[in-house]
């Protein structure tokens, strides 16, 4: 197999996947912008070949670099990063040199907030009420009908960047008043609730060949508009109703070979599940690494295997609930990292800067932890982010 990887570098999870792909007997070539020698030594040793690119948003260059291997190695098997941003690239890879995959005329159902809503009621999970481009009179009507708060952010791309609550008409009227006028925004109803999700990998042939859940109870539309810090659990299981309602929405997208972050709100109010977002990458903010806490697995190595051979056998059963608690340079918190050390030391198994592109939303720091039970991961959690 014949696998382009583009920005295999970055961020530094991708080098993972590419090491593992490179085990599994896999040409891994690597394109990037930054410079061979400047790349850790075992992803060297991954990379066939690397390709230097000196604008990696340049279509150009990356047509000339998946050309140039094309004619030194033959035909590509696969072209991916392993990050949303590129996922738009990607496809356009896939259709200009015919690679198996995600192509151009699909991308945006990826994508567009408004289109993954079709296919979210296609897969019968309830989604959230939306309206597409407000204005002053449709956001009339629309919190007419579903009162304040409302969520108002971009159509387009991933994350929280952009994404503001507005509780009153005050805050309603500044916003349309203050918009960027060249990006398509999306107003929701808010649902209260926490967001749950389902995690894993699909195989060419549709069937999942891994699952996981992550629990998030804050706000992480809150935990960037207020710079604050971040903390989510990995769970030992994955909730019957999480996985049903997870598979429909792959079985409604077509989704094939690929790492899927789905993301659902349950209701505070009833406690239904509602589909808010789909992703076709690996999640961030150390997900991977939590996911083999928890499981005693190498994802890496599963979805590696899973592309070069195809997969097989059942997801495997969880042992344990890790915790993700970050910290912000800008609090003062009540324990310092001796303390924590001392206190929690044999359930820390990471503790590591966070690259500073991903801080606003994940942390400066963070320590990555797992026991035997949900409530002491919230307990050491707690502990490490007890504030002055």
């Amino acid at each position: 197999m014949n696998f382009v990887f583009f920005s295999p570098h970055f961020p530094g999870s991708s080098g993972e996947f590419a090491i593992r792909l490179h085990e599994e007997g896999a040409t891994v070539l690597g394109i990037g912008d930054a410079s061979y020698d400047s790349l850790p030594p075992r992803l060297q040793a991954a990379l066939t070949e690397h390709y230097r690119v000196e604008n990696m948003e340049s279509e150009d260059e990356t047509l000339r670099a998946v050309g140039f291997f094309t004619h030194k190695y033959g035909k590509i098997d696969r072209f991916e990063s392993m990050n949303e941003y590129w996922l738009e690239s990607d496809a356009r890879m896939r259709t200009d040199f015919n690679i198996d995959g995600t192509k151009a005329d699909f991308v945006d159902n990826l994508k567009q907030k408004s289109k993954m809503k079709a296919f979210f009621r296609q897969s019968g999970v309830d989604t959230v009420r939306f309206l597409k481009n407000p204005d002053h009179e449709s956001a009339a009507a629309f919190v007419a009908e579903n009162g304040f708060p409302v969520v108002v952010k971009p159509d387009l791309g991933s994350g929280a960047s952009h994404t503001y609550k507005l509780s009153d008409q005050g805050e309603l009227d500044y916003f349309l008043h203050t918009k960027p006028a060249d990006t398509e925004f999306i107003m929701e109803e808010f649902i209260d609730g926490i967001i749950l999700t389902y995690d894993g990998i699909i195989d060419h042939e549709g069937v999942v060949r891994f699952q996981a859940s992550h629990r998030f109870e804050q706000s992480i539309m809150k935990v960037v508009s207020d710079d604050d810090h971040l903390r989510y659990f990995c769970l030992k299981n994955v909730d019957p109703d999480v996985e049903r309602a997870g598979r429909s929405i792959l079985e409604a997208f077509g989704i094939r070979e690929r790492f899927f972050h789905i993301e659902l709100f349950k209701s505070n109010k009833d406690g239904r599940l509602i589909a808010l977002e789909v992703n076709m990458r690996p999640p961030g903010a150390w997900m991977t690494d939590a996911i083999n806490y928890a499981y005693d697995v190498d994802v890496y190595s599963l979805w590696a295997k899973t592309v070069v051979h195809g997969g097989s056998g059942e997801p495997p059963e969880g042992h344990y609930y890790t915790g993700y608690a970050s910290r912000k340079d800008r609090k003062h918190y009540r324990h310092g990292h001796e303390e924590i050390l001392h206190a929690w030391g044999d359930a820390i198994v990471r503790y590591d800067e966070i690259e500073a592109v991903f801080s606003r939303a994940s942390g400066n720091r963070a320590y990555q932890f797992r026991t035997d039970s949900l409530e002491r991961v919230r307990e050491i959690a707690d502990y490490i982010q007890a504030e002055w």
